[in-house]
């Protein structure tokens, strides 16, 4: 799969080198291609990287996310499975940028054409791509109004190492805000573990009889 990743930070170069491991042809995408060819992975321009990919992910900051997106264009997006990774927190981590909805809901609402998932915004780059590495199982989230594009994210989850046991649909894009309003909670889990590499597992209760 052509899969162009926006955004050349620990968040985009990690899920660049998982996906580029299992087979895809991955492209980053950057606003400065020019200063960005030592990475190891394919680097162009932000509006190429869309328009070259199947599936476009959004790995940029999230207080900037819709600013490039628009920059980039609907035309370079429409048709395609946006999976949208961003959160928007303030510069010290304290507040939310999209406080009453979700930046996944806003892009959703600017590109109607494009169908975005939300995912992988619960926990940090080294858990993204190496969810095994971890002490235990643990869950990862996708929010979403198509389910075709669900279904797509789905197996590019599987190729990171998250098993069919570790997905859980939430439902449609509104439920994005309850991922990355997660993030005060993930802030100050990292602050009492003293690391950000953790995640968290759904625990369901054993049935009764």
């Amino acid at each position: 799969m052509r899969i162009g990743i926006l955004g050349t930070g620990n968040v985009g170069r990690a899920l660049a080198a998982g996906w580029s491991a299992a087979g895809h042809e991955v492209v980053l995408g950057s606003r400065r291609p020019e200063e960005r060819t030592d990475l190891g992975f394919a680097v162009a321009a932000l509006g190429e990287a869309a328009t070259h990919a199947e599936v476009v992910v959004n790995a940029t900051p999230g207080t900037a996310s819709l600013d490039v997106l628009t920059t980039i264009g609907a035309a370079a997006l429409d048709g395609k499975t946006l999976v949208d990774v961003g959160v928007g927190l303030s510069d010290d981590f304290t507040e939310l940028f999209h406080p009453n909805s979700s930046l996944s809901e806003q892009i959703q609402a600017a590109f109607p054409g494009t169908m975005v998932v939300k995912t992988l915004c619960t926990m940090d780059a080294s858990a993204m791509t190496d969810p095994g590495g971890l002490d235990g199982p643990s869950t990862v989230f996708l929010s979403g109004n198509n389910a075709a594009a669900k279904r797509t994210t789905a197996t590019l989850l599987d190729d990171l190492g998250w098993p069919p046991a570790s997905r859980l649909d939430i439902g449609d894009i509104t439920t994005a805000r309850g991922q990355e309003h997660f993030a005060l909670l993930f802030m100050g889990i990292a602050g009492g573990l003293g690391t950000h590499t953790f995640n968290i597992n759904v625990v369901r209760r054993t049935s009764v009889a």
